[in-house]
């Protein structure tokens, strides 16, 4: 015999799945890091995720949300011919951004952020100066 209890039981579980089924296609973030542009540091010695495609334009953002710093250096010859050289600290070089590093400058301290816009098509291989012994490598795939 069916009650309405039994009948709106199944449509309240039957409704709240939809729902979780619905919402989970609209948290905007792409399984990797804060977001389509984000790139996370984490205290594992990794960037998440660690290969990123974007457009050309993006700006991408990488933040700590550990409690080991880090830097982002991009490897001076692993980028687009003519595209703009990135490092936390600003620095132009790597050459400079490693020595600014063994000086004491350019970590990216717990909650901290760096930012850079890509604007050439192509790949650009970058590190953290700390930990690139480890591992922690990522590459940004920039597209037209």
């Amino acid at each position: 015999m069916r009650t309405r209890r039994n009948v709106l039981g199944k449509f309240g579980t039957t409704g709240a799945v939809a729902l979780g089924a619905g919402l989970a296609g609209c948290s905007g973030d792409d399984g990797g890091g804060g977001g389509g542009n984000t790139v996370e540091m984490t205290d594992s010695l990794t960037f998440e995720p660690g290969n990123l495609t974007v457009s050309t334009g993006t700006t991408v953002t990488w933040e700590n949300g550990g409690t080991v710093a880090h830097t982002v250096t991009a490897y001076e010859d692993r980028i687009p011919s003519g595209a703009t050289y990135f490092a936390s600290g600003g620095y132009e070089s790597e050459t400079a951004a490693r020595d600014g590093f063994r000086g004491g400058d350019a970590p990216i301290e717990a909650d901290g952020s760096f930012e850079h816009t890509v604007d050439i098509a192509g790949s650009y291989e970058y590190f953290c100066i700390p930990h690139e012994g480890s591992g922690m490598t990522g590459t940004i795939t920039v597209e037209e």
